[in-house]
């Protein structure tokens, strides 16, 4: 597949994770408190789907993980604010077992290309290694912040998922450098700027409650 059509699927990807953060913090900044709306896993589902492919064409191990392990997050994000179940089923059952398909895909013949993605000579194992780790630590937010939301059965964004997020998007910044991935540059580079923003709308959130 041509190079410039797998670069435009991961930055729309990219535009649209951008997209539901700017919704997120204008919301957030009108209401002077953190707001989590519907938008906000809608487009990070979308967003998710795309940069899955994007990382599977790209054999980006790294991205790839990431995505699959948020993917089911977004869904119950949206299930939590009663969204999910206004889709229509057909696309609802697609949109499941997305992920499942496109392994069950890329195994050939019973036998996934493990050297294709653990030894690509294009990410070094040490890259590579960063790649997963900043992936986990990125991805440990949602985590974090699903269990905030089965704990008190609403979807919200804790403090503690924007710290995370400016955690683990520096690392992938990182990774992006070494690996000259203009699609994640792009997309981690803005994003930080609205972590690091939310903290702030946080802060003064918890002052005017004292």
């Amino acid at each position: 597949m041509s190079s410039w059509i797998v670069y435009s699927i991961g930055f729309l990807a990219q535009i649209l994770f951008s997209g539901r953060l700017i919704i997120q913090w204008i919301l957030s900044e009108k209401s002077k408190r953190i707001i989590t709306p519907s938008a906000f896993w809608k487009l990070s589902l979308f967003a998710s789907f795309l940069l899955f492919v994007y990382g599977y064409l790209r054999d980006d191990f790294a991205i790839m993980l990431g995505q699959a392990l948020t993917y089911y997050i977004y869904i119950r994000n949206l299930q939590l604010q009663g969204e999910w179940q206004k889709s229509p089923k057909w696309l609802r059952v697609f949109l499941f077992v997305f992920p499942i398909l496109i392994v069950i895909y890329a195994y050939n013949n019973g036998e996934y290309d493990i050297d294709k993605l653990f030894r690509n000579d294009a990410i070094p194992l040490w890259l590579l290694l960063l790649g997963i780790v900043s992936q986990i630590l990125f991805t440990l937010r949602f985590v974090y912040q699903w269990i905030v939301s089965e704990k008190t059965k609403t979807s919200q964004l804790p403090v503690g998922f924007w710290r995370m997020s400016v955690l683990g998007a520096s690392l992938i910044l990182t990774y992006g450098i070494f690996r000259q991935d203009p699609v994640l540059l792009v997309g981690h580079g803005a994003g930080l700027i609205i972590y690091v923003r939310n903290i702030f709308i946080w802060k003064k959130q918890v002052s005017h409650e004292i």
